[in-house]
């Protein structure tokens, strides 16, 4: 057996675990061209008797086992075939074999068997199965057993990025044409509901689903989950109440319509989110779409003047905290509150609910402002942390200024008279700026000169300008 490059599955399979409170193991599953190969593989037990392929499944998933198996170790020839283990018998071809339990006629049974995907015969020589987490072999494919509302999760974790609608299928008996050989086909996630034989042989709970997952695609499935958790979307699901009226259970941006409408207005406005990274050079890039013609609005500057001495969340701040985060002249000590706050996410959630409504109102206002003496502006809103609280729904476009991670390092440490080592874990601490560009509609690379910088930030104003055109002759059709 060739042996890979080792992916760290512990990391991704102990995560996941906590994400979805997963029951059973996750099962790597290797289909092998070679039988010599099953000893190669640590810990690799021998069953000692005829096994089917579900009974296998459930050694790993349940036990805790690794094991393998040959031809003539598995007790059925519908569980080898559909592994290319062994040719389809004619009494199957023909219907026969179903007819006897699953279809009302032969011709059923005909039908039934040809709609079940095999492995090509004689491909392989053999199966492995192991508990993911201990890293045993790269896997082909990844079997998760779970409950409908996990799964649910799990699909809307690999949707998250580069969206596509899922189709999965279920062939009745022989659920494992539908989950296993599906995903070795198509290279794509396969979700299917295990069948009677997979629950009278493998032990297989009544609520539970099985999905297949490519195992290069489990780390985009752990992505999605982390993104979705950090969007509300968690496992366990709460109950809201269906005798309720539900609007406060909501995620926020399903109340936030009127919100978003009212920032982006029906006059010809055009809102740009401006974001980056720590030390890119946001406030360079917005200084030259200012001097062009966009007018400015720094959350930086909302997040301080809400928290003034004096004003409403300021109060609430120090009656909360206490006066131990206060300055001699009655300002907030940023650095003391961060340090409290950075150690305790119900406190930071707390500092959030006092200050976020309230620099939400005053953004409001600014954008007011500007736009009853000019329906026409462009406006950027430059904020750090647009794609982390997830407010880019709010601006037309987004834009991320970027440089790369290196250089970020050499900023700091020259802008903060830092070592290298503090500018590594300031980084380690916020989302990486090479995900940021994920989410952005524009990129500005700000790397390289100034003048570099200021021909991309000229070109992405003619883009701006081209959409305010397009999007006011869409209102106009649409009156």
């Amino acid at each position: 057996m060739k042996e890979d490059k080792q992916q760290d599955w512990e990391k991704i399979v102990r995560r996941m675990e906590t994400l979805l409170r997963l029951k059973s193991f996750p099962v790597a599953f290797k289909m092998l061209e070679h039988k010599d190969d099953l000893d190669k593989i640590p810990f690799m037990r021998k069953v000692g008797h005829k096994v089917t392929l579900c009974q296998l499944i459930t050694l790993v998933r349940d036990f805790d086992w690794t094991v393998g198996a040959q031809r003539q170790d598995i007790s059925n020839i519908e569980c080898a075939s559909i592994l290319g283990l062994a040719d389809v018998p004619e009494l199957y071809k023909d219907g026969t074999v179903r007819s006897i339990l699953w279809t009302k006629t032969r011709e059923d049974g005909k039908k039934f068997e040809e709609s079940i995907q095999r492995l090509p015969l004689d491909r392989y020589k053999a199966v492995a199965l192991a508990p993911l987490v201990y890293n045993p072999f790269k896997p082909d494919i990844v079997l998760i057993y779970a409950n409908p509302a996990q799964i649910m999760l799990l699909i809307n974790a690999l949707q998250f990025e580069d969206y596509e609608v899922m189709n999965f299928s279920c062939v009745g008996e022989s659920s494992c044409s539908d989950a296993i050989v599906r995903c070795y086909v198509t290279s794509r996630p396969s979700v299917t509901i295990p069948c009677y034989g997979e629950r009278r042989y493998g032990h297989v709970r009544d609520e539970d689903l099985v999905i297949a997952i490519p195992c290069d695609m489990l780390e985009k499935a752990l992505y999605g989950l982390e993104s979705l958790y950090k969007r509300g979307i968690r496992y366990p699901i709460s109950y809201a109440g269906a005798e309720l009226d539900l609007s406060a259970a909501y995620p926020v941006a399903f109340g936030s319509f009127e919100e978003v409408e009212e920032i982006r207005g029906k006059d010809n406005r055009i809102l740009l989110g401006v974001t980056g990274g720590i030390a890119s050079g946001k406030s360079t890039v917005a200084c030259m779409l200012e001097d062009i013609g966009a007018y400015i609005i720094d959350f930086d500057v909302l997040s301080r003047e809400v928290v003034e001495p004096g004003q409403p969340a300021w109060r609430e701040i120090v009656e909360y905290f206490g006066k131990q985060v206060l300055q001699e002249d009655d300002n907030l000590d940023r650095k003391k509150l961060s340090s409290i706050v950075f150690q305790d996410i119900e406190k930071r959630k707390k500092l959030e609910s006092f200050t976020h409504p309230r620099i939400t109102e005053l953004f409001i206002h600014k954008i007011k402002d500007i736009t009853s003496s000019d329906p026409d502006a462009i406006i950027q809103v430059v904020n750090p942390l647009l794609i982390e609280f997830n407010n880019q729904y709010r601006f037309h476009k987004t834009l991320v200024v970027y440089v790369p991670r290196e250089v970020q390092i050499e900023r700091l440490i020259k802008r903060d008279h830092i070592t290298e080592e503090e500018a590594e874990k300031i980084l380690e601490a916020q989302m990486s700026i090479d995900e940021k560009i994920g989410y952005g509609d524009f990129v500005i690379y700000n790397d390289k000169s100034l003048d570099e910088t200021r021909k991309q930030v000229q070109d992405l104003w003619e883009k701006l300008e081209t959409f305010q055109k397009q999007e006011a002759r869409r209102r106009c059709l649409q009156k």
